[in-house]
Parts: structure tokens; sequence; C-alpha cells
């Protein structure tokens, strides 16, 4: 899921709200799908000047980062609905020449990973989401782009999830994970 910061399995600072004493009695997929439903509801009350403001922010927030200067590849993904808006941030990765990196959502519902080429290289996949149209890559290594409000200390999750190391928020920056 876009937006989990840190997992059951890693250290944890506080509770988080789909986690805590009251949904200890809870499978972690009823854990997940409550968080869930707890951010995409936060994420809904949300204006569009909000979701427009919290991108800029984030785009500038990733494009100050060093390691995102030096890095080779970059992995990055088109924000849709009420998630965090995210084209400017790939448009400008891919303008200063960073190779960058979308999902592209598989037949099975699993993911893989395809080069941007500028936003002619685009086209509309599974359930009108927006992938591109270049060979599969595959990729690791995660830079969680959160709203203020989705960053949480735990977050319910199983042996296959993968750990975020780094997060950008609107008004925090960047938030490096031990």
């Amino acid at each position: 899921m876009h937006g989990m910061a840190e997992s059951d399995h890693g250290s944890s600072r506080a509770t988080m709200a789909a986690g805590d004493a009251d949904h200890a009695s809870l499978s972690l997929n009823e854990r997940k799908s409550l968080l869930r439903k707890e951010l995409l509801l936060a994420r809904a009350a949300l204006t569009d000047a909000d979701r427009s403001a919290a991108g800029r922010a984030l785009r500038d927030a990733v494009l100050d980062l060093p390691e995102v200067g030096m890095a080779g590849a970059i992995a990055a993904y088109l924000g849709v609905g009420t998630e965090p808006e995210t084209s400017a941030l790939v448009y400008a990765l891919w303008k200063r020449g960073s190779y960058v990196l979308l999902p592209v959502l598989l037949p099975d519902n699993d993911l893989d990973w395809a080069s941007y080429e500028g936003p002619d290289s685009l086209e509309r996949g599974p359930h009108g989401l927006a992938q591109p149209t270049e060979p599969l890559r595959g990729v690791a290594g995660t830079i969680a782009l959160l709203y203020d409000t989705e960053f949480l200390a735990r977050v319910p999750a199983g042996p296959h999830d993968q750990r975020v190391r780094v997060v950008a928020q609107p008004s925090r920056g960047i938030t490096r994970l031990v």
C-alpha cells in the first residue's frame, strides 16, 4: 500500500490507530483493512488545493535529497484519486535526466516497473491507471510520499511487506527511518 511508513516487524515508537490494544485481536489483514479505511477517509477530507500544495511540497522535498540527485534510477508512481499528486515530481525527475521507473499493473494484480520516457510514453492500463509502455524492469528501494497525517509509528505488516527507509511529507520534508 502507498504510504505505510513502518511495520510491525520493525521497531516501534508508538502504537498506530489500527494496531493499538483495541485492535489486538484482529488479524493482520483486518488491521491493514481498518488502517486503509482510516487513511482513505482522511485523504477524502482534503481539498483539491490541499492535495495540490502537498504535491508541490513533496516534489520539492524529494528533489532536494542528495541521494535522489545522485541516483542512477528512481522508482516513483503517478498518484491517482486522493493520493499525493506526483506527476510534477515524476516529470521534474525525468527532465533533469533521472532514469524514472513507474509501476505497471500486471494481469495478476502484482506490480512490475517500466521506464518513464516523458508524458507521451504513458498509456491507460488496467483500472484506467497511466503506466509506461516501455519493457518491464523490476526495482527495489522506496521513498514513501505521505500526507502529514499518514506517517504512523507502526502499521500492520506481514513477512512479504517491505520496510520503508525514507518518508517525504509536505510540511515536514524528509524523515529517515532507522
